[in-house]
Parts: C-alpha cells; structure tokens; sequence
C-alpha cells in the first residue's frame, strides 16, 4: 500500500506554527492515509466516493474493481453505463466515470501532463470536465498526486475537524484561510490530521 510521506520535518513545522494543532498530532501519531499513483484509478475513487460515506465508497469500490479487473480507460469506456451503475452507484456518476474516460482516450484529458502543472492548474485542467468539481480535483491533488499544501475549503470534514480543534461554533472563509495559511507549505499534513479529529480522535 502506498501512503501520503510526510516524517518530521513537516510535523515540526507545524507543530511550532500551531500549539493546538501540535497537541494533536503528539496525541495522534503519525498517519499512514493511503494514496493512489495511478491517475486514472485515483480519478475513478474520487468520483465514486462523492456524497457518500467512506464506508459505503468502499462497498461500491470493491464491486467496481471486482467487475473491472483492469481499471483502465479502454474497459471503461468500453463498458455500458448500466454495468457500471450495478456496482451501486447512480447513473448521473456512471456517465461521469465514462466521460472521463473517454475524455482521456480522446486526448481532452493528459494524464502524463498533470504531475507537471502547478496545483491550480490541475484543478482547472480537471474541472473542465464534467462531474469533477473543485473538491474532487483537490482530493485528487492529495491522494494521487501527494501536493503538499492542500487544505479543502470544500470538504466538510475537514471544516468540522478545524472547528473542533479550535473551538469554533461557526467558520467562515476568512478564517479558514488564515488557519491555511499558517499551515502552509505543509497544508496538506494539517489536513490528515483535521480529519482524524474531525472523525473523533
């Protein structure tokens, strides 16, 4: 298994910019989040685990890797959309799994080309597709590409996980970027952490 690398230099930085979040990463430990090198793999997870809960995005990818054992871009775009939508999703995410892989076959989408382009870029090459908005392009930046410094205003977890590490009843934008901004450049660990906390630890 592939996991997010990150070690000491990243949690001693953020340790010495945030008390409260150096607390819980002593009491946490060292997070071992698994990742996804494969783009188009990681792209696929991503869509499928929109909206739902982790427990029930693994239930449908297991019967998606299950009904592909070779996740490429040709199988999928090969595949009828109803076959994909049996796996347990809806159909409106089984159009988009097929969309982005004929988007790629096509030549609209370069896989090769994004570990090259700056986190921004990504996100608007990946959000001109459809059924790929901000949120999953930044998990992407996280858990296929391993960008080091991002913090997803988008996700709710993560929103939760600050409020409980700060105390806060409300969050609004600004203060958020400001939390990111302290973060930064290793945003990316501060959000691990955000989500164990977000998740009760």
């Amino acid at each position: 298994m592939n996991i997010f690398p990150y070690g000491e230099k990243e949690v001693a930085y953020l340790k010495e910019r945030d008390e409260k979040l150096g607390e819980a990463i002593d009491r946490i430990g060292m997070i071992e989040r698994a990742v996804i090198p494969d783009l188009f793999t990681a792209l696929v997870s991503t869509i499928v685990g929109q909206q739902i809960s982790n427990k029930a995005k693994d239930t449908v990818w297991n019967r998606l890797l299950e009904r592909f054992p070779e996740l490429t871009p040709e199988t999928v775009a090969l595949a009828d959309p109803a076959t994909i939508q049996q796996c347990g999703i809806t159909m409106r995410k089984a159009g988009y799994i097929k969309g982005v892989a004929e988007a790629i076959l096509d030549g609209q989408l370069d896989l090769d080309l994004l570990p090259h382009l700056s986190d921004e870029e990504v996100i608007k090459e990946l959000t001109s597709l459809k059924g790929l908005g901000r949120w999953s392009a930044e998990m992407l930046l996280i858990f296929a590409l391993q960008r080091p410094d991002i913090v997803s205003w988008n996700d709710l977890a993560l929103r939760k996980g600050m409020m409980a590490l700060y105390g806060l009843r409300e969050l609004d934008k600004a203060r958020f970027e400001q939390y990111r901004r302290r973060y930064s450049p290793y945003g990316t660990v501060a959000s691990l952490y955000l989500w164990e906390i977000a998740a009760g630890r």
